[in-house]
């Protein structure tokens, strides 16, 4: 345990960051997860915008490389762009 005050207040201030890059580091996979997982291209298009500004905040507080973001961003960006555009509404039975 540590001895002096400002060791003390240090080991809050880490935890304290370390649950809150825990918090967004964690958001942003379930985000990509939910683009993955998506087969619409709007619904893929608002995402992809999302989760990309997510991934930019992350890179920028060295919570993941900028390396890894900008990896990531390509291979979502090839997803999204391989997805078809569904033409027209579906009809309605009636």
């Amino acid at each position: 345990m540590a001895n002096h005050k400002s060791a003390i207040k240090r080991i809050r201030q880490t935890e304290t960051k370390k649950q809150l890059n825990k918090l967004q580091h964690k958001t942003t996979r379930n985000s990509i997860k939910k683009l993955k997982e998506t087969t619409n291209k709007k619904d893929a298009d608002k995402l992809y915008k999302n989760v990309t500004s997510l991934l930019d905040k992350l890179a920028k507080n060295n919570i993941i490389h900028k390396n890894k973001s900008a990896n990531i961003k390509s291979k979502l960006a090839k997803h999204v762009n391989s997805l078809k555009v569904t033409k027209g509404k579906a009809k309605k039975k009636a």
